[in-house]
């Protein structure tokens, strides 16, 4: 009996030990594993420090800025830091300026298609068709070759093309088409748009090219297999897998068709003023609260187009 009781004691304290120290492991591996995952975020937190404080100094707080200055009180020639409402009343009151808010939205709206309409057959061409990948990356650089040249330059090119004695009209006339000139081609928003579609129609072709670049050339294959036909290929495989390009190419073109001034009024003759034009004119005239709210609201109306472009396709999943 007391050699049972004796087996029994240890079998029960060797227990105890092997418990105690189970628990003495699964504390240390719990242990171990905070001061790693400690360490993952510290080191996380130094590789997005600088991007982090650059955002913030050159983005956040310039913007944060504008948005104060926005409330200044505008003087003739100056501007005094007293809080008012007066400059955006003042935008906000007049025909002028509201409509160039519309303005600017319209054309972007026409920049847009036109860039889409232009740009995803080319895109379609080179991405799909053409299997080479060096001649792939020809005929992209083909397409950037007139970035080569002077912004300015490319946009006063279309004066000649556009005028009223201009190459689209003589040829026009020459082929019959026409028994007198158009005059609507040049210094009206036509003209705009055509300038800002030649300029930007790259940037829809370059994303959208890419994403085309990408699809398995297998999945078409089965598709027609299966007996698929062309415009149902298109429409269930090849376009959804192309839309990420699409929404970078449309966010592209819009940053920099919203914030447009210089192709404007390079081929408007200042007829057509968009936000852009207002805020060049504003900071001429040293009317910077003006300035800034105009600012304010160019910014708010890219933000706003950005989040809905972002919302048809979850762009950190698809690239």
């Amino acid at each position: 009996m007391d050699a049972s009781r004796d087996s029994n004691a240890l079998s029960d304290g060797g227990s105890e030990r092997a418990t105690a120290e189970s628990v003495r492991t699964e504390q240390a591996a719990r242990q171990q594993a905070r001061s790693g995952t400690s360490s993952a975020r510290s080191t996380t937190a130094m590789l997005l420090a600088p991007g982090t404080i650059w955002m913030l100094l050159f983005l956040v707080v310039p913007m944060l800025m504008m948005v104060y200055v926005s409330f200044w009180t505008q003087k003739t020639f100056s501007i005094e830091p007293t809080l008012t409402v007066q400059s955006w009343v003042a935008f906000f009151s007049s025909e002028t300026y509201f409509a160039a808010l519309l303005r600017t939205i319209k054309i972007w709206l026409i920049v847009l298609a036109t860039t889409f309409a232009l740009g995803y057959p080319t895109a379609l061409f080179i991405g799909l068709f053409i299997k080479n990948k060096t001649l792939q990356t020809i005929v992209l650089v083909l397409c950037v070759v007139p970035f080569w040249t002077s912004f300015l330059i490319r946009v006063l090119a279309w004066r000649p093309m556009l005028g009223k004695e201009g190459a689209v009209n003589i040829v026009l006339e020459k082929l019959g088409l026409i028994s007198e000139p158009i005059e609507v081609l040049l210094f009206t928003e036509f003209s705009v748009v055509v300038g800002m579609t030649q300029i930007y129609v790259v940037f829809m072709v370059g994303p959208i090219a890419f994403m085309l670049s990408r699809i398995d050339p297998s999945l078409i294959e089965a598709a027609r297999d299966l007996g698929a036909g062309t415009w149902r290929i298109f429409r269930t495989i090849i376009f959804p897998l192309s839309l990420p390009g699409v929404v970078v190419g449309a966010i592209f073109v819009s940053v920099m068709v919203l914030g447009e001034f210089a192709t404007s009024a390079a081929l408007s003759g200042r007829k057509v003023n968009l936000l852009g034009n207002i805020i060049v004119t504003q900071v001429g005239s040293l009317k910077w609260a003006f300035a800034a709210v105009v600012g304010v609201i160019l910014t708010a109306v890219m933000a706003v187009v950005i989040a809905a472009l972002l919302r048809f396709v979850d762009l950190r999943k698809e690239l």
